[in-house]
Formats: C-alpha cells, structure tokens, sequence
C-alpha cells in the first residue's frame, strides 16, 4: 500500500513538475523534448544557400588556404529571431567571426513548438569553409 501511495505521489510530482517546466518563458529546450522543432524559411536546403551567399571568405584564410567547419550554437527565441550565438568549436579566428556575422544576421527562423506554443530552443549547426 504505501508503495502504490509513493508511485502515485511521484507521479503528481512529474506532472507537475513538466508543467511548471513548460510555464517558465525563459527555459530553453533542446531537440528531444518538441513537438515541432525549429527550422529556417524554406528548410535547412534554403538555410545552407543562404549562407553560401551571405559568407565573404575572409583574406587571411584565402590566403593560407584555410579550410574547414565552423561549429556553432543559438538559440531560436520564440519569434524566431537568433541569439546567444556562440562558436563551439572554432577553425580559426577570422572564419568564426564570419560565421558569426552572417547568423547574427540571419532572417528569422521558424520557431519550435511544445503544446501548439513557441518556445526557445538550442540549435547547434556547422558553418563549411571550402575553396572552389
């Protein structure tokens, strides 16, 4: 008896726990706890072209031949704007400002969503710097 009585109080605090959780505006989510998440205007496809035309290879890495991914993390806010943009793992100190740049820049994203509602969510992507 006092086994079910302890599963049933855990369970009400889980329940309630998950609401309060999804209440807190500033909470950012990742990836697994979604129901929609979030995404560019057209896709990831539009997204990448988007960054094939806005990135302006920078001198010094053309020159040292530099080439590489760029590791980079935000967080997609609720009305889709990006932001806490970081550099996770950097290839060298002029591509990962260029790659700052141009997602500071980015048009706004589609939020993700818990429950029909935007939420804030972590995104983590890679910025390629190749030479053609």
């Amino acid at each position: 008896m006092r086994k079910l009585i302890f599963l049933a109080l855990m369970g009400i605090a889980m329940c309630f726990n998950q609401a309060k959780a999804q209440n807190n505006p500033d909470k950012v989510y990742d990836f697994t706890s979604l129901e929609k998440t979030p995404d560019y205007p057209g896709g990831i496809k539009k997204f990448y072209e988007y960054l094939g035309r806005e990135i302006k290879y920078p001198e010094v890495a053309k020159r040292n031949s530099t080439q590489g991914k760029v590791f980079v993390s935000f967080v997609v806010e609720k009305d889709g704007q990006l932001t806490d943009v970081k550099v996770t793992r950097s290839l060298t100190p002029e591509t990962d400002a260029e790659a700052l740049r141009v997602l500071e820049k980015s048009p706004r994203w589609n939020p993700g969503l818990i429950n029909g509602r935007p939420v804030r969510v972590k995104y983590n992507i890679n910025v390629n710097f190749s030479m053609k």
